[in-house]
């Protein structure tokens, strides 16, 4: 069975993004980086949902010809456009899937959960999530997420958008605890015991 892992940045005191969705608020170092190419090159489906999804094709195709980017930054574009994309949606449309239409697939919300089991079910790799906090707060209270990479950066926001967004319990446990030379960034991987 395919795992689906959701990997995120969040703040010390517990949130997704800053005020006024501020996701530039969070230390997103050369680690926060490094694990996200690696966790790619772990995975063969990317799954998120609509708003996540226009911000990465607005941002990522280019990536690989900048002179700027990082070697990190071309290694997750070049990956972002060949990897299968699964996008949890009601209103987005085929058409505004460019320029990834051909690896993108459209989910509609009704039939989330019993799509994404069945995806679970499959063969292949790891499925990713990368933001979509909507979407895997979601899929964490339906049971059918596997494991939470939860990079901790080393600021307090105050205020902003709290990473989980539900009281349901989601008994975790521990795997790991990972970090990176030049970063206080630090990567805490819990398994989620699922009662299923």
């Amino acid at each position: 069975m395919r795992k689906l892992i959701v990997a995120n940045i969040i703040s010390l005191d517990g949130y997704y993004e800053g005020p006024n969705g501020n996701i530039l608020a969070l230390p997103m170092d050369h680690s926060f980086d490094a694990y996200n190419a690696e966790r790619l090159q772990a995975a063969d489906t990317l799954l998120l949902g609509a708003t996540c999804y226009s911000m990465f094709k607005g941002f990522w195709p280019q990536m690989k010809h900048n002179p700027q980017a990082s070697d990190a930054h071309r290694q997750i574009s070049l990956r972002n456009d060949a990897i299968e994309k699964v996008v949890v949606s009601d209103t987005l449309r085929s058409e505004q899937t460019e320029p990834w239409r051909s690896t993108t697939r459209i989910v509609r919300r009704a039939d989330a959960h019993r799509q994404i089991a069945e995806l679970k079910q499959g063969p292949g790799r790891d499925i990713l999530m990368f933001g979509s906090r909507t979407v895997w707060n979601d899929l964490l209270a339906s049971g059918l997420v596997d494991e939470l990479h939860l990079m901790l950066g080393p600021v307090v926001l105050g205020a902003g958008t709290p990473a989980f967004a539900s009281a349901q319990p989601a008994p975790l446990r521990l795997l790991a605890t990972r970090r990176w030379e030049g970063s206080s960034n630090l990567l805490l991987q819990y398994a989620v015991d699922n009662p299923r």
